[in-house]
């Protein structure tokens, strides 16, 4: 089955399986699947087109995949555009939401490690 581009694996639980779509989450999944009638612990090979079709329909009433990357893509240009402060920090590769960068902003800055050397710091990439 295929909902906005994205090839929806036949051999798992539609629960598991929705939420493979950028847009669509757990909680949605489970939205469209009981406002579809459709089991969420039944599989992809076990639906009827009837079926798939109202999941294709539903899910497709969203804003997902290319559309919503497009958005959030646009949104962020715009605050940078602006210069506001989260446009800054996007800008930068820092937090944006008001974490702390001393010591919990790895994945952000890069695994950068502060040390003491004789009484001197140093940076250093591990």
């Amino acid at each position: 089955m295929r909902i906005a581009g994205i090839t929806i694996p036949d051999d798992k639980q539609l629960a598991y399986s929705l939420p493979l779509i950028f847009g669509i989450g757990r909680t949605r999944a489970l939205e469209i699947l009981k406002e579809a009638r459709v089991p969420a612990a039944k599989k992809g090979t076990e639906l009827t087109s009837e079926e798939e079709q109202k999941i294709r329909s539903l899910a497709e009433a969203f804003t997902i995949e290319g559309d919503l990357r497009r958005e959030i893509g646009q949104n962020v240009k715009r605050l940078k555009d602006i210069r506001s402060q989260r446009g800054i920090r996007h800008e930068r590769g820092l937090p944006v939401r008001n974490q702390r960068t001393k010591t919990n902003s790895r994945t952000r800055r890069g695994n950068v490690r502060k040390t003491m050397t004789s009484g001197r710091r140093t940076l250093e990439k591990t």
